[in-house]
């Protein structure tokens, strides 16, 4: 993959991520300085201004600053991630200026890492400070290979007391399995193979397309639904047939999508991961769509509310955090063709193949518990 390019001043991005109908380039960059508002001096993002922090959303809203043309920021993000990484290449949960307030270690946090870097470089071409951040990127998938199970799904975390628990959850693993592919895309890059990490991918991809018996049933929470797809496991026929099923059950014309399907809450970060998810099959305009609706929780300096109850008509809960703005950001960007954004949410191709990110073993050369698996693929 040969992206990576010159670092982008923020006039020239703003125009790619305003979405004609939609967000104009000013309220994009209303957006943006919100977002960086929010970030600490020390480059940490809570969720707003006093609030926690978790890597994950973090992550989000570096890479939103990021592809807005706020390189800088975005890399303090990352140098922050780097300062405090745990011995075990992990981090905590949550983080209240600065202080662990939450000691679980969840793998999905740790290896989100990896596609915001993959993302950044692209975007800035800055070789230096990936190689500097290799031993941190490095450290942060041995925690979460250390996680995986016998049958290629990745418990979803490590409790107070260093233990890892017995599940795995369907949402944490696909978004896993696009970090693998990142990961790999930066192994690749700078001529470090990993083949550890090629057969974690093989497996942990092969368990979220065919063995959902492996994984804790969530299917009242829209996340399960589409994020085998926006994790880019799952394209083709299959993708397109998951969407329809869920439609009606998460989807709420002209409002968004609900966070669990029995609760009439519909919020800004799914709507925007669903939009990504439906670019990603080629279904843009219904993505549009979507991302308009959730225009209603914008507020006037840029962010956004997190969600909308709307049989009480009310927002809920009162607050504006920067990964909901982050989510907004990134679906602008890969709806407006974004060349870094769409190559890490891999656009295109079908399931293992076609996207540009490395893919790891074949299904077919993955063992799916002591016998080859080659069902359902």
């Amino acid at each position: 993959m040969s992206l990576a390019g010159r670092r982008r001043g923020p006039e020239s991005a703003l125009e790619l991520l305003a979405l004609e109908g939609v967000l104009t380039v000013g309220q994009v960059a209303e957006t943006i300085d919100g977002i960086a508002a929010v970030q600490r001096p020390d480059g940490s993002i809570p969720w707003f201004v006093g609030g926690h922090l978790d890597p994950w959303d973090h992550t989000e809203a570096a890479m939103a600053l990021d592809v807005a043309g706020r390189h800088d920021e975005a890399e303090r993000a990352y140098r922050w991630l780097a300062s405090r990484q745990e011995p075990d290449g992990s981090w905590y949960a949550a983080y209240v200026d600065g202080v662990v307030t939450d000691r679980n270690k969840e793998a999905n946090f740790t290896a989100y890492l990896a596609v915001g870097l993959w993302h950044h470089h692209l975007l800035t071409g800055d070789e230096e400070f990936l190689v500097r951040m290799w031993p941190k990127l490095r450290a942060a998938m041995g925690f979460i290979l250390d996680l995986q199970a016998p049958g290629g799904e990745i418990r979803w975390k490590r409790d107070e007391h260093g233990v890892p628990v017995p599940d795995a959850l369907l949402t944490g693993s696909a978004s896993m399995y696009q970090a693998l592919r990142c990961a790999l895309a930066i192994a690749e890059h700078l001529g470090e193979p990993q083949p550890d990490w090629e057969l974690a991918a093989g497996r942990l991809g092969h368990a979220v397309l065919s063995h959902p018996e492996r994984f804790l049933d969530k299917n009242r929470y829209s996340m399960d639904w589409y994020y085998p797809i926006l994790g880019t496991a799952l394209r083709g026929p299959a993708a397109n047939e998951r969407i329809k099923d869920g439609w009606d059950t998460f989807v709420v014309p002209d409002l968004g999508v609900r966070c669990v399907s029995d609760r009439p809450w519909v919020t800004g970060a799914e709507s925007c991961e669903l939009a990504i998810a439906l670019w990603a099959l080629g279904e843009s305009d219904r993505a549009v769509e979507i991302v308009s609706w959730i225009q209603r929780l914008r507020h006037e300096d840029g962010l956004y509310w997190t969600g909308y109850v709307f049989e009480d008509d009310a927002i809920w809960p009162v607050e504006r955090t920067a990964w909901t703005a982050g989510a907004m950001i990134l679906a602008t960007a890969v709806l407006g063709g974004e060349p870094a954004t769409t190559a890490v949410f891999g656009g295109g191709g079908s399931a293992f193949a076609g996207d540009g990110l490395p893919v790891g073993l074949a299904p077919e050369q993955v063992r799916c518990g002591s016998e080859l698996c080659v069902d359902g693929v």
